[in-house]
């Protein structure tokens, strides 16, 4: 009698454990693998990032911030159906955004960015605006990402969460890089372009 009651109590455990694990997951933080090389140098091809996946909701996303989102139904996306894509947030609602010298360009301000593998954003983009309730997302691996320069905007309804730190490998645990605080280039810099 004993032992069944030890062996109840331990599968109630578990059980709950279980179940706040999966709520957890649901709405709280979630663990991701990168499978591309989208966002390299920021993130390597199998790091492993902590989603949140609940408090990004209760402050509006910014510029600069890496998301999780689920692949849109773009015919240029058909093999990533289903799959949840990670990107960095470049364009936000009411912005005109282009790409052409090597910079992106938002609302006329060049955009800093410190961390896009190569240095700059090669081709041409836009100028289109961003409409109410969509985003714009590029890779920091600009030459070998698909995202919105290929297939439109992202509907701000697909995003997941925010990627909040990588926590694998072991050697690169932390958060990841932002841009700088006020984002843009200034004039001085690019005055010659």
């Amino acid at each position: 009698m004993k032992l069944l009651r030890s062996v109840g109590e331990w599968i109630l455990i578990i059980g709950i454990a279980f179940g706040l694990s999966l709520l957890l997951r649901a709405f709280i933080v979630d663990v991701r693998v990168v499978p591309t090389g989208s966002m390299i140098p920021t993130i390597q091809v199998q790091d492993r990032v902590i989603v949140d996946r609940l408090f990004y909701k209760m402050g509006a996303l910014q510029r600069g911030d890496v998301i999780v989102f689920t692949a849109p139904e773009k015919p240029e996306l058909r093999d990533l159906r289903q799959q949840d894509l990670v990107k960095r947030l470049i364009g936000l609602p009411g912005e005109t955004i282009e790409v052409r010298d090597g910079y992106v360009w938002i609302d006329g301000r060049a955009l800093d960015e410190p961390y896009v593998n190569g240095g700059a954003t090669e081709g041409k983009y836009g100028p289109v605006t961003v409409p109410e309730g969509f985003l714009v997302v590029m890779g920091d691996n600009r030459g070998g990402s698909n995202d919105s320069r290929t297939w439109g905007f992202l509907d701000e309804r697909l995003v997941i969460g925010r990627v909040w730190i990588r926590n694998w490998p072991l050697d690169s645990i932390g958060p990841l890089t932002k841009p700088p605080k006020d984002y843009f280039i200034g004039s001085e810099t690019v005055s010659g372009l």
